[in-house]
């Protein structure tokens, strides 16, 4: 277990910060002079990203439920 921590210890001592933008994105967002730009694609980020998750997670409560119920019907 300590050696676990240690692990993931120093894996987040000598991370790189990286840069979530392509370079299309990038370029048009520092150019452009209003935020509307801007905020629509960060919006579109925080919706790509949260689908997956919310799936996934709903797949996981069903199996948690189904598994579950198959515990209390056992004497």
């Amino acid at each position: 277990m300590k050696k676990l921590l240690f692990i993931v210890f120093i894996v987040f001592l000598f991370s790189t910060p990286a840069e979530a933008q392509c370079a299309m994105c990038r370029a048009v967002l520092e150019s452009e002079e209003g935020q509307g730009v801007a905020k629509g694609i960060n919006d579109g980020i925080i919706y790509l990203m949260a689908v997956p998750y919310i799936l996934i997670g709903g797949l996981g409560f069903l199996i948690y439920k189904k598994f579950n119920k198959a515990k209390k019907g056992r004497p």
